[in-house]
């Protein structure tokens, strides 16, 4: 039996946006090895700094992104040769690209975009998709993984305003379960995981893995959920005083 790219477990998403406390490929690091020490048997890690500097600093896979908008495309997630070579160069043990129907910057579709990056490159593919039929599409085009980042994010996809909150809603185990039935490569949940019941659920229903990036790695999201649900209770109970 061929072994799993990566093993079965918890792959932590340790990333920051500019203007985020803890922006910069330093504290990725730290992020990373920290999530390595409590058990986490991989990594999803976007940008070449990042990636280079997590790849000094831990011993467990790096699923590597390259996040890069097109105007007039909507796939944004490693979305060109370009950023795939880029990533690989910078020591990526699997490559993470979009796999959603969008239309590539460069005009391919998924499955002509996994075609030419399996004829250049030798090194796991995974894609990120919205739906159930996508994921399948991608298998059969030639993915390594399939994971589940981008389900419930359609209209971010379409309009990409940030909105924290989004982030508080429940995993869409629907297509966890129904990729887990339907393809033969291993589904990576990810998207809203905040909770070990809920990761274990994902692992129940077929999941290889679970990414979880914000309930680890964003404190002020955490504290932002924390503080929403005491603004809740005060607001039900009267007592804003």
């Amino acid at each position: 039996m061929e072994q799993p790219v990566i093993p079965r477990g918890l792959i932590v998403s340790c990333q920051a946006d500019p203007g985020d406390p803890f922006y910069g490929a330093e504290n990725i690091a730290r992020m990373a090895l920290a999530a390595e020490a409590g058990g986490a048997v991989g990594l999803r890690i976007n940008t070449v700094e990042n990636i280079v500097k997590v790849k000094q600093t831990v011993s467990i896979p790096i699923i590597g992104i390259l996040k890069k908008r097109y105007g007039h495309s909507a796939a944004y997630i490693t979305p060109t040769l370009k950023e795939v070579e880029e990533v690989i160069e910078a020591g990526a043990d699997i490559v993470c690209i979009d796999g959603t129907a969008s239309t590539k910057p460069d005009g391919k579709t998924t499955e002509s975009f996994l075609h030419d990056i399996k004829k250049r490159f030798r090194i796991p593919i995974m894609t990120d998709v919205s739906n159930a039929q996508e994921g399948v599409t991608a298998w059969r085009a030639g993915a390594d993984l399939i994971a589940t980042t981008l389900a419930g994010y359609e209209a971010f996809l379409k309009n990409p305003v940030y909105d924290p909150t989004e982030n508080f809603k429940e995993p869409d185990f629907e297509i966890i379960a129904s990729l887990a039935e339907q393809v033969d490569i291993p589904v990576v949940a990810e998207g809203r995981f905040w909770t070990p019941e809920d990761v274990v659920k994902a692992m129940n229903l077929g999941a290889h893995g679970v990414v979880v990036g914000s309930a680890i790695t964003r404190p002020q999201l955490i504290t932002k959920r924390m503080a929403l649900a005491i603004d809740r209770f005060l607001e039900q109970s009267g007592r804003m005083v």
